[in-house]
């Protein structure tokens, strides 16, 4: 054990003692990181007597030019020692092509595809942590083909409003099932070989005037909802990257947030490695380099001359810039670089990752409402209209911010067609004009009335169907980073189609293409089943043919509450969004940077998060107010029987153990969910189990000792407060058939 090593086995061992003396949960408070007195070392620390000699030997200059963008997705490195550039890979949902070195223009090469995977909210879906890890070992895999050291994600804010334009991106409104699938995600990239970058620390929860927006909120709030999916990435998947959100957080901005990049970040969790700034991101120099931040995206206004002036002027010492250039070469050191002769040599988007995007798909889709019309029996079932521009839309791309351009996307017109082949006669009519910026007839707003004649037709088709397959929801234009919907009502006046379907045929089966909730009021009551899809990536046609036709039982769970209306919803009910603002064109930070506008901002906006911990479905159940569709929630073609529930102690904290029977004649897939009720119920552990026909199966669930700690804002720790907490188990936050009592010691 060298001396760097004693030092901090050291502390951390002070730490313990102290922490456990008082009662309290040990913090984590060195680098190497520490959870509930866990001590663990990251791979990121076993190259420093090797850091020590590349930082002897370079200039100040090398140093200052590894702290901001070299081009639009890279960093430097040091070329004359060796050390290669840092690659940085753009989205959380498949690596999006190559761009002209200082453009947001297309390199138009033929190699840079890749695969399109479910986005954000459709993996959360799954509540899977083992198809998780898959998708961010698959992503890498093409990372790395693509020649990528950094993957820009996953993205991994809570969902604090359903018309957020990045819904479709993040996991969950729940911090444990967010957590707990991006630790799947960064282990799955990160023991593949290629670092992720956590985004976006922290609570970029809005995307109207992120650029300028200041978050107020509670310290236990911010701990035990928004900070958690973070601090579990950081701590239990050792996760190498972050990059700081555009807005501010109690007063300062992400990217020079003392507390968020130091404090809690670095000294409270751990994290050795190295944070980005978010594209555009950074407004000082001094503030923003001792504060925490490694590299400004994607250019060099604030830490390139400037900070290389304000070391020669004794502003910022060389040693911050020495220890900023470590948490880099970390992370170099340990992901391999690939040369740049063997990047982009050949197609990406093969068939293993098409494969493992197909089986997030299949698990993503939720059934929400069947009155014995699915699956399609094609014995009684020959002749289908399938309306709605959906069935044909690709979203791969669409709107602001990261796409795919993928090899293959089947869209769901194509599955059904693939599946059901000469079964069925099958007819296709668009019956509405979907929503696009980019038109030439463009619509202001997506929330429009129905085109009569496209109803008309669809009208027509539906009336001489046998099953009508309407497909209503959202595109990537609706829904899209810049900017939230101003609503939730279903655009191009779908929910009037849908009406006029209904009378037409009662047989109406509506699909929802969406990343996050929409209003279903009209279409849940005049449809015969409905369903969720998502923006369900390369094979996503494919999975929702295959759970409509009964090749698979449905088995996703809504992994967010859909709400009744917005009205409904926390941070709506309590009046602190939206913002009102003075001068509505202000546009936003990262649109303005991609069209070389000025993105200063001279009116301060709040956002009060005060509903605080009332999240979601904490928010629903807390204030009585019934959603559309709860947390959770999710039907199958088998039914399933929970029984026999035993509460075990154990030294982590206890074990939830029950019975799990498929009492169906179909094989299908259950999400078992555990949650812990004291003065709040709360979502704490969950389970995806596979069963047989007529199988049944004993089921455990840990419950941990960490997952059941408060913010103590006055010691600002964890602390276990004793209570006796109600166990509740079952496939839905509002279908909990069994009940236990757990005394928390």
């Amino acid at each position: 054990m060298d001396r760097r090593d004693f030092i901090k086995f050291a502390l951390l061992s002070v730490s313990m003692v102290a922490a456990l003396a008082w009662g309290q949960s040990p913090a984590i408070n060195v680098e190497g990181g520490m959870i509930q007195g866990v001590v663990y070392q990251s791979r990121l620390l076993s190259h420093e007597a090797e850091i020590d000699n590349i930082i002897k030997g370079m200039t100040l200059e090398e140093k200052i030019d590894m702290l901001h963008g070299k081009n639009m997705f890279s960093s430097a490195g040091i070329p004359r020692l060796g050390i290669a550039d840092v690659e940085y890979a753009d989205g959380p949902f498949g690596i999006r092509e190559e761009m002209e070195p200082h453009s947001w223009n297309s390199a138009h090469l033929t190699t840079d595809s890749a695969t399109f995977f479910p986005t954000g909210s459709a993996l959360a879906a799954t509540w899977s942590t083992e198809w998780a890890y898959a998708y961010g070992r698959g992503m890498s895999r093409e990372a790395r083909w693509r020649g990528k050291d950094m993957i820009l994600g996953p993205a991994i804010n809570i969902q604090r409003i359903p018309t957020g334009g990045r819904t479709y991106e993040y996991l969950s409104e729940d911090p444990i099932l967010s957590g707990m699938l991006a630790v799947a995600y960064t282990k799955g990239s990160q023991d593949d070989g290629t670092a992720v970058c956590l985004k976006h620390y922290a609570l970029n929860n809005q995307e109207d005037y992120r650029g300028f927006v200041d978050v107020r909120i509670s310290d236990r709030a911010m701990h035990e909802i928004y900070l958690r999916p973070f601090e579990m990435a950081v701590c239990e998947a050792d996760a190498w990257g972050v990059m700081a959100a555009y807005n501010k957080v109690n007063g300062r901005w992400c990217s020079e947030n003392k507390k968020l990049l130091t404090t809690i970040l670095r000294q409270h969790w751990g994290f050795p490695g190295m944070v980005i700034s978010d594209w555009g991101g950074v407004h000082s120099t001094v503030d923003a380099v001792t504060a925490g931040m490694n590299v400004e995206m994607p250019g060099s206004r604030f830490m390139g001359q400037a900070l290389l002036d304000s070391v020669k002027g004794g502003k910022v010492s060389e040693a911050v810039i020495n220890q900023r250039v470590r948490e880099i070469l970390r992370v170099r050191l340990t992901v391999k670089p690939i040369a740049k002769d063997v990047a982009n040599t050949k197609p990406v988007g093969n068939a293993e990752e098409m494969a493992t995007a197909l089986e997030v798909a299949r698990r993503s889709i939720v059934l929400l409402k069947n009155e014995k019309v699915l699956p399609i029996d094609t014995k009684k079932v020959k002749r289908i209209a399938v309306i709605g521009e959906n069935a044909v839309t690709k979203m791969a791309l669409g709107g602001v911010g990261a796409g795919v351009k993928t090899r293959c996307e089947i869209t769901p017109l194509e599955g059904l067609q693939t599946i059901l082949g000469n079964q069925v006669e099958m007819t296709y009519v668009p019956g509405y004009k979907s929503y696009d910026r980019e038109s030439r007839n463009k619509r202001l707003n997506p929330i429009q009335p129905a085109d009569r004649e496209l109803m008309a037709e669809a009208v027509k088709a539906a009336k001489n169907a046998d099953l009508v397959i309407f497909f209503a929801g959202d595109n990537r234009e609706v829904e899209t980073e810049g900017s939230d919907r101003k609503s939730i009502t279903l655009p191009s006046g779908q929910d009037e189609l849908a009406a006029a379907l209904a009378k037409a045929n009662k047989r109406l089966v509506t699909i929802i293409v969406s990343g996050g909730p929409v209003d279903v009021s009209t279409v849940s009551d005049v449809s015969a089943a409905l369903v969720a899809s998502w923006f369900n990536g390369s094979m996503g046609g494919q999975a929702l043919a295959e759970v409509l036709t009964g090749k698979i039982s449905p088995s996703g769970k809504l992994p967010m509450t859909w709400p009744k209306r917005l009205e409904d919803v926390p941070a709506y009910a309590t009046g602190t969004y939206p913002q009102t603002i003075e001068n509505n064109s202000q546009g936003d930070i990262f649109v303005d940077l991609t069209r070389n506008r000025s993105n200063e901002r001279r009116q301060q906006l709040i956002a009060d998060y005060a509903e605080q911990d009332l999240v979601g479905y904490r928010w629903y159940e807390q204030k009585h107010v019934a959603p559309a569709y709860p947390f959770g929630y999710g039907l199958s073609y088998a039914t399933f029987e929970y029984s026999a529930l035993n509460i075990e102690p154990t030294t982590e904290g206890f074990d939830v153990r029950f019975t799990l029977s498929n009492t169906s004649n179909r094989d299908a897939e259950e999400v078992a969910q555990v949650y812990v009720a004291g003065k709040i119920k709360e979502l704490k552990g969950f389970q995806r189990v596979a069963l047989k026909a007529g199988e049944r199966k004993a089921v455990t669930i840990p419950i941990r000792r960490s997952d059941l700690c408060h913010w103590d804002e006055t010691t600002q720790t964890w602390r276990l407060e004793p209570d006796d907490v109600t166990i509740l188990v079952g496939g839905s936050s509002d279908n909990l058939p069994l009940t236990g009592k757990h005394a928390i010691k």
